[in-house]
Formats: structure tokens, C-alpha cells, sequence
């Protein structure tokens, strides 16, 4: 049995740097919309998490 986190933010893709602030959570800085969903796209793999758009240029990866 391994320990693994949930219901948290693991990480959080964002075009607009200005919106988000730092917190527990790594932030990642897109150049572009392809960029981040490509990102987001690897995050949710990596991760093993799923991606929620918040419709502001702004992705967050969570577990469930």
C-alpha cells in the first residue's frame, strides 16, 4: 500500500502570470494556448492527475 496525495492542486498552468500567486502548488508559465495545453496535457500524465480549465487562461492539475 503507497501513500499518494489527493484532493489537492499539484500544479497550475497559466498564460496570464499576473492571476496566480504563489502558494504549496508549482506554477508553470505559458508562452501560448498551445503551450498550455500541451503542458497541461503532460502535467495530467506525469501527475497521474486531471486537468480543470478555470476559463482565464488558467489550468490547474488535481487529483481526485
Amino acid at each position: 500500500m503507497g501513500t499518494t496525495i489527493q484532493n489537492y492542486i499539484l500544479a497550475i498552468v497559466t498564460i496570464n502570470e499576473d492571476k496566480v500567486k504563489s502558494g504549496s502548488a508549482p506554477i508553470f508559465i505559458a508562452k501560448s494556448e498551445e503551450e498550455l495545453q500541451r503542458t497541461a496535457f503532460l502535467l495530467e500524465k506525469i501527475l497521474d492527475g486531471m486537468a480543470h480549465d478555470l476559463e482565464n487562461g488558467t489550468l490547474i492539475i488535481v487529483r481526485h
